[in-house]
């Protein structure tokens, strides 16, 4: 897929558009958004991933439309796991409603600028050792074990990294909110405001779950450009996902398993791509290893909408069987 250097700056300039538009109409005027608001927003966001992969199939082919798609619904998927945590830092730090979305926003800015570093060192690291994909696969596999038992004990914890502990304990700062200032100046002294400690967890927990998704996509497609893309799209509309699918997320009860098949699956066929173009002296005496297969992208796509669709059916109706009052409001009072 030849992607020219005008595409890029076009692709990048519309996108910076677009977040500038967005921070600064929530930067003039702070609130809890409606559902009618993210509902048209996240609308539109989605609306114009799809039409991009409908560009993509006309102008690039059915190969390059299906791995964007394929990776589009992996980041949107691995984003949504993302609001799990989300919810906890904004509890934890007792985030005011009104000041949320401001918090998501800059956060979000920052992730897209950490994973358009990742997305470079992947594939400058691709394109000159192809052995890596060795590591992504097994680290896919190993991520995919891991959340699979974190699943089943059902932990859903926020432990503060190591930078913003530094920070809190070393950095002056003030425990009041003043609105959405990240910075405040208190007796001609700068200090940090909980809204700034709000967005460095945000964002370095972001970087956290970049490890696992910027693999995961390279293992659908090793075009840097629908990477970066399929991670623009899935990062603008997660805000407004926040908002409106906050009580909803409770009850993704399986979405643990469902994200832990589809890592384990992609950590797979990136294991069978690197056997298949294997240059590793100490695997197959450094020769390719022409028994392994190479897994089609339609395939992934079928196995990522199955495995999604599949998780959501079984989430729901396991998390209704388990809330009474949910069912409840479904059937209306007894005797009615």
């Amino acid at each position: 897929m030849h992607v020219s250097p005008l595409v890029w700056w076009l692709t990048l300039s519309i996108t910076t558009v677009l977040l500038l538009v967005d921070v600064v109409v929530i930067g003039r005027r702070p609130h809890e958004p409606s559902r009618r608001e993210v509902s048209i927003a996240l609308a539109c966001f989605i609306g114009l991933a799809v039409l991009f992969g409908v560009g993509v199939f006309v102008f690039s082919g059915n190969r390059y439309g299906t791995e964007f798609f394929a990776g589009w619904l992996t980041e949107y998927s691995l984003s949504v796991d993302n609001l799990f945590i989300f919810l906890v830092i904004m509890s934890k730090f007792g985030v005011p409603r009104a000041y949320q979305q401001t918090a998501l926003l800059i956060g979000i800015v920052i992730a897209l600028v950490m994973r358009g570093v990742f997305i470079a060192v992947g594939a400058a690291a691709i394109d000159n050792f192809s052995w890596v994909f060795y590591l992504f696969g097994l680290f896919l596999v190993y991520t995919a074990i891991k959340l699979a038992r974190e699943g089943a004990e059902d932990e859903d914890e926020y432990e503060e990294s190591a930078l913003v502990k530094w920070v809190e304990r070393h950095l002056p700062a003030t425990s009041s909110w003043h609105a959405t200032r990240m910075l405040l100046r208190v007796d001609d002294r700068l200090v940090i405001t909980p809204m700034f400690i709000v967005v460095l967890a945000l964002g370095t927990t972001d970087l956290l779950f970049a490890l696992d998704s910027i693999p995961a996509i390279y293992g659908l497609t090793s075009e840097p450009y629908l990477v970066m893309t399929a991670n623009i799209f899935a990062l603008m509309g997660l805000r407004q996902l926040y908002f409106l699918i906050g009580g909803l997320l409770e009850r993704l009860v399986y979405l643990s398993y469902g994200l832990s098949v589809l890592l384990g699956f992609i950590g797979v066929k990136l294991i069978l791509h690197a056997l298949h173009g294997n240059e590793l002296p100490f695997v197959n005496g450094g020769e390719h290893v022409d028994w392994a297969p190479d897994i089609p992208t339609w395939f992934s796509l079928v196995v990522i909408v199955g495995t999604l669709s599949i998780t959501t059916v079984a989430s729901l109706v396991a998390s209704r069987r388990l809330d009474p009052a949910a069912r409840d409001e479904a059937t209306g009072p007894r005797g009615h």
